[in-house]
Parts: structure tokens; sequence; C-alpha cells
């Protein structure tokens, strides 16, 4: 009785028993790098449907290495690209570090199944955006609880005795949290009685940056989009927008996916009193338009810089109207 079915991820692995039952002329997906591992169980229960035809479709095709573009290309076409081995042994960066040739290689194996399409060909209206990378200074009790995890594992910093991984990468995100926010320290926020007020900004250099900034956007009619990779520092942002009185939306990984909706929605509504909205990058960088948002503060990055660009492209997208600026 009908031509297509319109179905997510979630309900393809609920229902993946009726799905098998029929043999597909088409299959098109979107947010095509969902399925980047071929281990993950929705790329192994994508791979048994019967399909005449695959598409793709996705705005970051590699986000960490050439293995993933081998997964996809296996997707499309697993008779040509049957083994990984083969693939990774002819894309070995190893062998060509910094080369061209390996770019080229590249595009010459891709050009018969990529089409490429860059949003400056396709919307010509979409107003590149504006980057600004703003740099900040310590606060005081950021400086001393600085000290203090460097001071805790000195001998790993230095490099005395064997260099242990783990350790140094916890000690590098023990200083992450330390320039995010000192709060994010047990024992660091003064109290009891806990309060909400001034300290809350002046103890963090960031913080300080961001609220001059706010109150200038919002004067502007600017609606701000901010990306931190913590939960917990969307928390005090939260506390934040309570006591300054700053209407918000927020997204993380726990967020129900009804409570997900709702608040896009509410954010996106013609005349909405929300000002800010904010999301965790990895839960909110992925397939949402907050197109309505012209301003995107990306409060802490993320290593993989992808992430980051897919995270500015929540607003710098089809349907921006003003020019996008990136803090």
């Amino acid at each position: 009785e009908w031509d297509v079915c319109v179905t997510s991820y979630e309900m393809v692995i609920k229902e993946k028993s009726v799905f098998k039952k029929f043999n597909w002329r088409y299959m098109v997906i979107d947010e095509a790098h969902r399925i980047k591992n071929e281990k993950s169980k929705l790329s192994e229960i994508l791979r048994e449907f019967k399909t005449t035809n695959r598409l793709l479709l996705t705005g970051t095709p590699l986000q960490n290495n050439l293995h993933e573009l081998w997964s996809l290309l296996n997707f499309l076409l697993p008779d040509v690209f049957n083994s990984s081995d083969d693939f990774d042994s002819w894309f070995n960066t190893n062998s060509f570090l910094g080369d061209n040739q390996l770019v080229e290689r590249l595009h010459a194996v891709l050009r018969p199944f990529l089409l490429r399409r860059l949003k400056s060909e396709v919307e010509k209206a979409l107003k590149p955006k504006k980057e600004l990378k703003v740099y900040i200074g310590l606060s005081k009790m950021q400086r001393e609880w600085y000290t203090k995890v460097l001071m805790k594992d000195i001998d790993i910093v230095n490099g005395a005795g064997k260099i242990e991984k783990m350790r140094l990468q916890n000690i590098l995100m023990q200083l992450r949290k330390c320039c995010n926010h000192p709060y994010l320290f047990d024992g660091a926020e003064p109290g009891p009685p806990y309060t909400t007020d001034e300290h809350l900004v002046y103890n963090c250099g960031k913080m300080v940056i961001l609220d001059k900034l706010l109150p200038k956007l919002q004067a502007q009619d600017s609606r701000v989009l901010i990306f931190s990779q913590m939960t917990r520092m969307l928390d005090i942002l939260e506390d934040y927008c309570h006591w300054r009185n700053f209407q918000y939306c927020r997204l993380d990984g726990n967020t129900a996916h009804e409570d997900r909706q709702r608040q896009i929605n509410e954010y996106n509504a013609p005349n909405s009193e929300k000002f800010i909205f904010m999301l965790s990058t990895r839960a909110g960088g992925l397939g949402i338009n907050l197109a309505t948002a012209d301003v995107v503060i990306i409060y802490d990055s993320d290593w993989n810089p992808q992430m980051d660009l897919q995270a500015m492209d929540r607003a710098h997208r089809i349907g921006q109207q003003k020019q996008v600026r990136v803090f």
C-alpha cells in the first residue's frame, strides 16, 4: 500500500525482523557516519537488509581515520571493498606522511562513488561564519587548583620514571576541568551555605568573559548556543542562567528523546523567549537544526575538531538568516 518507509535508527534495531522481509529497491541513510564502525549493532543490522541500491548522506564522512571510510564504502559495495586490510595497506598513512600522493590516490578511488556538495555551492544566501578565538587567563582560584593538580603528579609530568599514558591523560583531564571552572572539583566552591552569586563568575576566567559577552549579545537580539564537553559544566552554566535570569534550554546525553524534541521546538518557535541553548558537544552536535541561533560559543573544544565543526553547523546551516559568529 505504500511506496516509501521513513524510520529512525532506533526503530530499525527494534523491528529488524520486519525490515528483513522486504526486498528494498533503495536504502538511503542520513547522518551516515552513524555506521562508521562496521562492528556496531546498527551497522551489522543494516548490512543484513536486502537492497538493490544504497545511498549514504553525511556531512562528516571522516572523523578519526581512513578505516571509517572503508566501513562506509564496504557498506555501499561489499564486493569491491571486501577486505579492510587491503584498503588499510593501500592507504597506509605511515608510509605517506604529509604527502599529496595519498590524497590523490584517495580522490581517484572515491571519484566514482562520491558526490560532494559544499554549503557555499548549494545556498548562495548563507553568509560565511565568522570565527573568533578568545584567549583568556586563569583566575586566582584557577591558578591555585592548576598548580595543585600539577604538583600532585609532578614526577609524571616531568617524565621521571616510565611514562604512564593513562595517568598523563588523567592529569590532562583534571587540567581541562580546572580551565573550565574550578567548581568542577569537590571542595573548591566556598560554603556551606552554598550561594549562587558573583563568585560563580569571578572565580573563573571563562565565566568572566561569558558574563560580559552574553548581555551584549542579548542587547543585539542575538541568540546563543553554548557547547561544552562536560555535563557538570552545564550544571554550573544552568546556575549562572538562573542567577542572571536568562531563559535557557538544555540538552545532553541524559535528555529523554521527547524532552529533546520539545526543547528544540521551544527554542526554534517564532518570538521564542529562550535566549540560550546549552548542549553537550557529543549529544547535541549531530543532526539537530538550531538555525534560529546566530552565535555559537564553544566553551571547551572537543579533542576531535570534526565534532566542533558539527556543533557550529547546528546554527550555520541552510535556513540561517543572519551571519553566524563563533567564539
